[in-house]
């Protein structure tokens, strides 16, 4: 595994200067992964397998933990993590930034209410198609997902002002159920 992260960091050095590339399409498969992180400061193994079992899985992906948007997004959904519930999905952040600084980021700004994961060298968000290039070090794109619980990607919303994140991914939950009761 370090090998293939290291031969990824040279690969893509001469495109630091690119724009992000899309991220994944509504209706693709969401790659399997499974992360280290925290929850209420507290270390915790996430995999996006067993979270699907339970029901749809919020998957935000910020830059840097402790940087102004990404503290804002982080209240947001915090302030939003009962609704998420009530609609039985699983919330989860992502970080390719101060990764190092997970635990304390779940407890001070998550407010103890969903699981942040630490992702060094970008590698769940390169299988995402959520790396932000234009930075001398490979950071996450902010971008969200909603993935249903067959794997599938209901919602994939990609905007540098994290305010839109939260109503964005909560719509598309929304729409899921009102369809699955239609049936």
């Amino acid at each position: 595994m370090p090998v293939l992260a290291a031969s990824f960091c040279i690969i893509s050095l001469p495109s630091l200067n690119r724009p992000a590339h899309a991220a994944l399409a509504e209706g693709a498969k969401a790659p399997n992964f499974t992360l280290e992180g925290a929850l209420a400061g507290k270390n915790i193994t996430f995999s996006l397998r067993a979270a699907l079992t339970k029901g749809p899985v919020v998957l935000y992906f910020f830059p840097a933990a402790f940087t102004a948007g990404c503290t804002q997004e982080a209240h947001d959904f915090a302030a939003a993590a009962d609704q998420f519930k009530a609609q039985g999905a699983t919330l989860v952040g992502i970080t390719a930034g101060n990764t190092d600084r997970v635990a304390e980021f779940s407890k001070v700004e998550c407010r103890d209410r969903f699981a942040v994961l630490a992702d060094p060298g970008a590698l769940t968000a390169v299988l995402y198609h959520s790396v932000n290039t234009e930075h001398q070090t490979l950071l996450s794109q902010r971008t969200s997902y909603v993935i249903a619980p067959d794997g599938t990607i209901l919602l994939s919303f990609t905007s540098n002002n994290p305010e839109q994140h939260v109503a964005e991914t909560l719509d598309a939950l929304k729409k899921w159920h009102n369809n699955k009761m239609q049936k």
